[in-house]
Protein backbone atom coordinates (compact mmCIF):
# COMPACT_ATOMS: atom_id res chain seq x y z
CA UNK A 1 0.00 0.00 0.00
CA UNK A 2 1.40 3.47 -0.71
CA UNK A 3 1.46 6.34 1.78
CA UNK A 4 -0.57 9.54 1.03
CA UNK A 5 1.68 12.36 0.14
CA UNK A 6 1.30 14.26 3.49
CA UNK A 7 2.21 11.84 6.42
CA UNK A 8 4.41 12.29 9.65
CA UNK A 9 6.87 14.98 10.60
CA UNK A 10 5.30 18.31 9.26
CA UNK A 11 7.74 21.33 9.42
CA UNK A 12 6.63 24.60 8.81
CA UNK A 13 9.88 26.80 8.68
CA UNK A 14 9.21 30.53 9.61
CA UNK A 15 12.21 32.78 9.59
CA UNK A 16 10.61 34.64 12.37
CA UNK A 17 10.38 31.45 14.18
CA UNK A 18 14.14 30.40 14.02
CA UNK A 19 15.88 32.93 16.70
CA UNK A 20 17.60 34.34 14.43
CA UNK A 21 19.36 31.43 12.46
CA UNK A 22 19.20 30.72 8.94
CA UNK A 23 16.21 29.19 7.92
CA UNK A 24 17.62 26.85 5.13
CA UNK A 25 20.01 25.91 7.99
CA UNK A 26 16.97 24.74 9.20
CA UNK A 27 15.06 23.27 7.32
CA UNK A 28 18.52 21.44 6.16
CA UNK A 29 18.18 19.93 10.08
CA UNK A 30 15.01 19.45 10.20
CA UNK A 31 15.05 17.00 6.98
CA UNK A 32 18.04 15.45 9.01
CA UNK A 33 15.93 14.97 11.67
CA UNK A 34 13.21 12.71 9.65
CA UNK A 35 10.35 15.49 8.89
CA UNK A 36 8.80 14.21 5.42
CA UNK A 37 6.99 17.85 4.57
CA UNK A 38 8.67 21.31 4.64
CA UNK A 39 6.28 23.94 4.54
CA UNK A 40 7.93 27.85 3.66
CA UNK A 41 5.96 30.77 5.95
CA UNK A 42 7.27 34.25 5.35
CA UNK A 43 4.26 36.41 6.21
CA UNK A 44 6.50 40.03 5.95
CA UNK A 45 8.98 39.97 3.31
CA UNK A 46 8.37 40.21 -0.23
CA UNK A 47 8.12 37.44 -2.48
CA UNK A 48 10.75 38.42 -4.60
CA UNK A 49 13.02 38.47 -1.39
CA UNK A 50 11.86 34.90 -0.51
CA UNK A 51 11.30 33.17 -4.07
CA UNK A 52 15.92 32.65 -3.54
CA UNK A 53 15.40 31.08 -0.11
CA UNK A 54 12.36 28.70 -1.26
CA UNK A 55 14.04 27.31 -4.10
CA UNK A 56 17.21 26.44 -1.76
CA UNK A 57 14.76 25.10 0.94
CA UNK A 58 13.00 23.19 -2.11
CA UNK A 59 16.36 21.47 -3.46
CA UNK A 60 16.67 20.36 -0.13
CA UNK A 61 13.54 18.37 -0.04
CA UNK A 62 13.94 16.89 -3.61
CA UNK A 63 17.17 15.86 -2.06
CA UNK A 64 15.62 14.13 0.55
CA UNK A 65 12.58 12.96 -0.95
CA UNK A 66 10.84 14.99 1.18
CA UNK A 67 7.57 17.70 -0.03
CA UNK A 68 8.08 21.18 -0.20
CA UNK A 69 4.90 23.30 0.13
CA UNK A 70 4.77 27.24 0.40
CA UNK A 71 2.14 29.07 2.47
CA UNK A 72 -0.07 31.64 0.73
CA UNK A 73 1.48 32.31 -2.68
CA UNK A 74 0.79 30.04 -4.60
CA UNK A 75 2.69 32.11 -7.24
CA UNK A 76 5.48 31.78 -5.23
CA UNK A 77 5.17 28.17 -5.06
CA UNK A 78 5.00 28.03 -8.73
CA UNK A 79 8.16 30.06 -9.45
CA UNK A 80 10.24 27.88 -6.89
CA UNK A 81 8.71 24.34 -8.67
CA UNK A 82 7.40 23.54 -5.15
CA UNK A 83 5.26 20.53 -4.46
CA UNK A 84 1.81 22.66 -3.39
CA UNK A 85 0.84 25.23 -1.60
CA UNK A 86 -1.14 25.91 1.78
CA UNK A 87 -4.30 27.95 1.59
CA UNK A 88 -5.83 29.75 4.74
CA UNK A 89 -9.68 30.41 4.93
CA UNK A 90 -9.00 33.97 3.61
CA UNK A 91 -6.21 33.23 0.87
CA UNK A 92 -7.78 32.36 -2.30
CA UNK A 93 -10.04 29.80 -2.86
CA UNK A 94 -9.28 25.96 -4.02
CA UNK A 95 -11.26 26.53 -6.96
CA UNK A 96 -9.73 29.18 -8.16
CA UNK A 97 -6.24 27.85 -8.14
CA UNK A 98 -6.67 24.78 -9.36
CA UNK A 99 -6.83 26.04 -12.65
CA UNK A 100 -3.30 27.43 -12.50
CA UNK A 101 -1.63 24.78 -11.39
CA UNK A 102 0.01 21.44 -12.81
CA UNK A 103 -1.05 17.75 -12.81
CA UNK A 104 0.04 16.74 -9.40
CA UNK A 105 0.44 19.81 -7.34
CA UNK A 106 -0.71 19.79 -3.73
CA UNK A 107 -3.14 22.27 -2.55
CA UNK A 108 -3.49 22.06 1.38
CA UNK A 109 -6.29 24.34 3.47
CA UNK A 110 -6.65 25.27 6.72
CA UNK A 111 -9.81 24.48 8.25
CA UNK A 112 -11.62 24.52 11.92
CA UNK A 113 -14.29 22.32 11.38
CA UNK A 114 -16.20 19.57 9.47
CA UNK A 115 -17.82 21.68 7.28
CA UNK A 116 -14.61 23.82 6.35
CA UNK A 117 -12.62 20.46 5.68
CA UNK A 118 -15.70 19.10 3.79
CA UNK A 119 -15.75 22.00 1.72
CA UNK A 120 -12.04 22.07 1.07
CA UNK A 121 -12.03 18.19 -0.15
CA UNK A 122 -15.05 18.85 -2.44
CA UNK A 123 -13.58 21.56 -3.91
CA UNK A 124 -9.90 19.73 -4.47
CA UNK A 125 -7.71 19.93 -1.66
CA UNK A 126 -5.51 17.02 -1.53
CA UNK A 127 -4.91 17.49 2.28
CA UNK A 128 -6.68 19.48 5.08
CA UNK A 129 -5.06 20.88 8.37
CA UNK A 130 -6.81 21.01 11.24
CA UNK A 131 -6.27 23.82 14.51
CA UNK A 132 -5.36 25.26 16.38
CA UNK A 133 -5.25 21.99 18.17
CA UNK A 134 -3.64 23.57 21.72
CA UNK A 135 -2.86 27.28 22.44
CA UNK A 136 -0.07 28.64 19.89
CA UNK A 137 2.00 31.98 20.22
CA UNK A 138 3.24 31.72 16.61
CA UNK A 139 0.19 32.64 14.44
CA UNK A 140 -2.06 35.16 16.80
CA UNK A 141 -5.03 34.77 14.39
CA UNK A 142 -6.01 31.05 15.18
CA UNK A 143 -9.17 29.88 15.95
CA UNK A 144 -9.31 26.82 18.99
CA UNK A 145 -10.11 23.60 18.00
CA UNK A 146 -9.30 20.00 20.27
CA UNK A 147 -8.44 16.72 19.65
CA UNK A 148 -12.07 16.13 19.57
CA UNK A 149 -12.27 18.02 16.70
CA UNK A 150 -9.58 16.57 14.56
CA UNK A 151 -11.07 13.04 15.48
CA UNK A 152 -14.24 14.38 13.87
CA UNK A 153 -12.64 15.82 10.78
CA UNK A 154 -10.65 12.68 10.55
CA UNK A 155 -13.80 10.91 10.14
CA UNK A 156 -15.49 12.75 7.71
CA UNK A 157 -13.13 13.39 5.14
CA UNK A 158 -11.20 11.29 2.71
CA UNK A 159 -7.70 13.11 2.57
CA UNK A 160 -5.40 13.40 4.77
CA UNK A 161 -5.62 15.31 8.11
CA UNK A 162 -2.67 17.54 9.57
CA UNK A 163 -2.87 18.48 12.91
CA UNK A 164 -1.29 22.17 13.77
CA UNK A 165 -1.25 24.27 16.78
CA UNK A 166 0.58 23.83 19.57
CA UNK A 167 2.09 20.15 19.22
CA UNK A 168 4.70 19.16 20.90
CA UNK A 169 6.94 15.93 22.87
CA UNK A 170 4.33 16.36 25.64
CA UNK A 171 0.80 16.02 23.75
CA UNK A 172 1.54 14.91 20.19
CA UNK A 173 0.19 11.35 21.82
CA UNK A 174 -3.11 12.94 21.71
CA UNK A 175 -3.51 13.73 18.67
CA UNK A 176 -1.95 10.41 16.73
CA UNK A 177 -4.79 9.03 18.89
CA UNK A 178 -7.10 11.40 17.44
CA UNK A 179 -6.05 10.07 13.80
CA UNK A 180 -3.48 12.59 12.62
CA UNK A 181 -2.54 11.34 9.08
CA UNK A 182 0.66 14.00 9.79
CA UNK A 183 1.52 16.86 12.35
CA UNK A 184 2.67 20.10 12.10
CA UNK A 185 5.18 22.32 13.90
CA UNK A 186 6.67 25.12 14.34
CA UNK A 187 8.42 26.10 17.36
CA UNK A 188 8.88 22.93 18.59
CA UNK A 189 11.33 22.04 16.31
CA UNK A 190 12.88 25.39 14.58
CA UNK A 191 12.99 27.58 17.78
CA UNK A 192 14.62 23.80 19.60
CA UNK A 193 17.89 24.29 20.73
CA UNK A 194 18.71 21.01 18.46
CA UNK A 195 17.02 21.49 15.50
CA UNK A 196 17.75 17.86 13.98
CA UNK A 197 17.31 16.06 17.69
CA UNK A 198 13.97 17.70 18.25
CA UNK A 199 12.86 16.52 14.91
CA UNK A 200 14.18 13.22 15.21
CA UNK A 201 12.17 12.40 18.18
CA UNK A 202 8.89 14.07 17.05
CA UNK A 203 9.69 11.86 14.06
CA UNK A 204 9.91 8.63 16.06
CA UNK A 205 6.94 9.45 17.58
CA UNK A 206 4.97 9.65 14.15
CA UNK A 207 6.25 6.19 12.59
Amino acid sequence: MTKDPIYGLYVIVDPQQTRGRDAVEVARLALEGGARVIQWRDKLRDKGEQLPVARAIRCLCASKGALFIVNDHVDLALACAADGVHLGQKDLPVEAVRPWTPAGFLIGVSSNNVGEARRAERDGAGYVAVGSIFPTETKGTTRPASPERLREVKQAVGVPVVAIGGISEDNVDLVLAAGADAVAVVSAVCAADDVREAARRLASRLG
